[in-house]
């Protein structure tokens, strides 16, 4: 590791230590916040999949169940059935903060004349139940897809956080530290060996008179 190009006075050998100083305190911050960001990261992942499969589960129960009522029902009348909506959806977008990690906050309600977000928008006796069951999942599901949208953000944003953090790091323990390790050495070695040559003329010049 190459060392700093400095004058090795006494002077400039406290400042590298000030440096030193701040540069190891930067690190341990640095490596603390990394491993707590793996830790939530780690969470994350694994609530992400969970919440993924589950979202998947019923994806696949709703489209079996819209199979079905195609296959009961023509695909027009279906059409018709599906035109007006009975409820419309907010979604509000809010950040949060996560390890200085701004994150998106999904809040989401249905904008509904009727109390259950559920009811269908028609009257049962023009349905079938295997249709009924598939607005009924994706009622279901749609807190949970945007929940997983929001994980998923999550971890792709906590994701960057980690590794410009791991970069900085690794550039304070494998460049920064040694190089002010090795110019304080440097610096040290100098200042020795100036005070022996010091002490060394000090001597002649002592001889010298007597």
């Amino acid at each position: 590791m190459a060392k700093l190009n400095v004058n090795p006075t006494r002077m400039e050998l406290a400042n590298l230590k000030k440096r030193l100083n701040l540069a190891s305190r930067g690190h341990k911050l640095l490596k603390d916040k990394q491993d707590e960001l793996m830790r939530q990261f780690i969470q994350l992942i694994r609530k992400n999949n969970e919440l993924r499969n589950q979202v998947e589960e019923k994806l696949e129960k709703a489209m079996q169940s819209f199979a079905m009522a195609k296959s009961l029902l023509h695909e027009n009348y279906i059409e018709e059935l599906m035109a007006v909506p009975s409820q419309s959806v907010s979604l509000n977008i809010d950040r949060k903060n996560i390890m200085s990690v701004r994150v998106p906050q999904m809040n989401f309600h249905y904008d509904s004349h009727t109390e259950d977000a559920s009811e269908l928008s028609y009257g049962y006796l023009n349905s079938n139940g295997e249709l009924d069951l598939t607005f009924e999942y994706l009622v279901e599901v749609m807190p949970e897809m945007l929940e997983l949208a929001e994980i998923e953000k999550t971890c792709q944003l906590m994701a960057d956080e980690i590794e410009k953090t791991r970069r900085r790091v690794n550039a304070l323990e494998y460049m920064t530290i040694p190089q002010l390790e090795e110019t304080i050495y440097f610096i040290r070695m100098k200042l020795d060996e100036s005070e022996r040559s010091a002490i060394t003329r000090l001597m002649k010049v002592k001889d010298m008179g007597q």
